[in-house]
Order: structure tokens, then C-alpha cells, then sequence
């Protein structure tokens, strides 16, 4: 079943934090486990940003969470960030697409 991770965190720093992401991401090309992910802005909290990861299966998803590059990772997003993330963790239970 996939799995999604829906993690809010507020920063005045986004560029920056966009940044360190694109670089994680070019760095880990062929050894990631995310399928897809989206990055949004809350429009009525100013500075607030979601990114919205997807998954194959919860257990991948913890293998990524338990690698010692992602909490790397993961405590220098946290330096940008105005505070502690919040994580949602989402098992996918029905998927639509509704393009073209």
C-alpha cells in the first residue's frame, strides 16, 4: 500500500531550505525511495509550507527515515526551519487522476 508523508514546517528561509532540498536531491539520484513529492504554501499562514512526499509501501518510507543521511538531511532542513515539523503519516487508500 503506498504511503504518504505530509510534514508542515514554517521558515522565512525557503529559498534557502529549497536549496539544501535540490542538492539532497541531486546528491541521492538512483538510491531514493520517494516516488513523488510536492512542496506547498499555505495561503493564509504567512511563511508555512507543506511538503507532501509519497511512498511505495510505510515500511520503505521508515527504511529512508532510519538512514543516518536522512536525519542529516533532515537536522539541517530543521535549522531553517522556525520550529519543530509537523509530521502526518497517510496510508493511501484510494488514488483518482483526474488530467486530460
Amino acid at each position: 500500500m503506498k504511503f504518504v508523508q505530509i510534514i508542515e514546517f514554517k521558515t522565512g528561509r525557503i529559498d534557502e531550505f529549497n536549496a539544501l532540498l535540490d542538492a539532497w536531491v541531486e546528491k541521492n539520484e538512483g538510491h531514493r525511495l520517494v516516488t513523488r513529492a510536492l512542496q506547498v504554501r499555505d495561503r493564509d499562514q504567512e511563511n508555512v509550507y507543506l511538503n507532501i512526499v509519497e511512498f511505495p509501501s510505510y515500511e520503505q518510507a521508515m527504511d529512508n527515515s532510519n538512514r543516518p543521511e536522512t536525519a542529516e538531511f533532515a537536522a539541517q532542513l530543521a535549522a531553517l526551519c522556525d520550529g519543530p515539523p509537523v509530521f502526518r503519516n497517510l496510508d493511501l487508500l484510494n488514488e483518482r487522476n483526474f488530467e486530460g
